[in-house]
């Protein structure tokens, strides 16, 4: 049997282009990670606590958050930016960790926690009220800290720190 060698590679490369392709689309299309990681300061009775969260600003990274993640790390979080201040409506769909969920006034302070949410829940969490952002830390954290609605949050985002 005759082959042309130039034909053969020529299939073999189109074959392996489209193989990457689609292999770029599923990974393209997995979890969502928000681009930046910056410091957050809760100021609470107990003293001043300290996390590193990632940002949520793009409508992409609110609507996937902790989503798919097997694990958060205690001092570690996600800050949702809700930009004007409203009435906000958090879920579990998806996320396989529970959380802690810290609604935010637009002056810093600590409107509503959300503690131990039950992961995979369709549950509608409400922050009860007008609130700018939340921050969703791993379950037990405003236990742990004493973190407490009133307590001041210290980033940017509240014009502080």
């Amino acid at each position: 049997m005759n082959f042309d060698r130039k034909a053969v590679f020529a299939v073999a490369r189109g074959w392996l282009a489209a193989i990457l392709v689609i292999a770029g689309c599923t990974v393209a299309s997995g979890p969502v990670r928000a681009a930046s990681f910056q410091p957050l300061e809760i100021v609470t009775r107990n003293g001043v606590q300290v996390f590193s969260v990632e940002m949520a600003t793009t409508e992409e990274e609110k609507q996937t958050g902790l989503m798919y993640r097997k694990e958060l790390a205690d001092g570690k979080g996600m800050l949702f930016d809700f930009k004007p201040e409203q009435e906000v409506s958090m879920w579990m769909k998806n996320t396989y960790v529970s959380l802690d969920m810290i609604f935010i006034r637009a002056d810093g302070r600590i409107l509503r926690i959300a503690e131990n949410t039950e992961p995979m829940s369709t549950k509608i969490i409400s922050s009860r009220g007008p609130a700018r952002a939340v921050l969703e830390v791993v379950a037990g954290t405003a236990q742990k800290y004493g973190i407490r609605p009133g307590d001041r949050v210290g980033h940017p985002l509240f014009g502080t720190k």
